[in-house]
């Protein structure tokens, strides 16, 4: 079992996102304004499987990019002294590939490096793994801006 090193309660002090919208459950590995990792545990209780699919449930590929910026908004928001007034936005995707489908009891692991920044603006890479296979990936461009 890895360590970790933000729980849920700090991912809830950065990030603004709650229930039904909140998809990263704890970050493991932070490497400052260069690398992050966070886990999202699917269960059949998520709200989005009472209607994707019945009797075939399958997290929605949109969700899966969505948890993904989370932690990217984490790596972003964890290196600030005060993220009071601070909100992340996304401002691209790129390259979006989905290759697996991510089913409850899936645990998603959401590996983000950041590959440039400038400023408030950030472009990073990112891959989600369920059992160290990728399941999907994207470029994403971001920027942190005050609410």
């Amino acid at each position: 079992m890895e360590t970790t090193l933000l729980g849920i309660d700090d991912i809830m002090k950065l990030l603004p996102h709650r229930y039904p919208f909140l998809l990263v459950d704890r970050i493991v590995e932070i490497e400052e304004r260069k690398r992050i990792v966070g886990l999202k545990n699917v269960t059949i209780n998520e709200p989005f499987f009472q209607g994707h699919f019945p009797a075939h449930p399958i997290m929605p590929g949109v969700l899966i990019i969505e948890a993904m910026a989370q932690v990217g908004g984490v790596m972003l928001l964890s290196t600030m002294s005060d993220t009071t007034n601070k909100v992340v936005y996304f401002m691209s995707l790129d390259n979006v590939k989905f290759r697996k489908p991510v089913r409850p009891g899936d645990q998603l692991r959401f590996e983000l490096d950041m590959m440039h920044i400038r400023g408030s603006v950030c472009k990073m890479h990112g891959v989600a793994l369920v059992d160290g296979e990728i399941v999907a990936e994207a470029d994403m461009a971001a920027m942190v801006r005050d609410r």
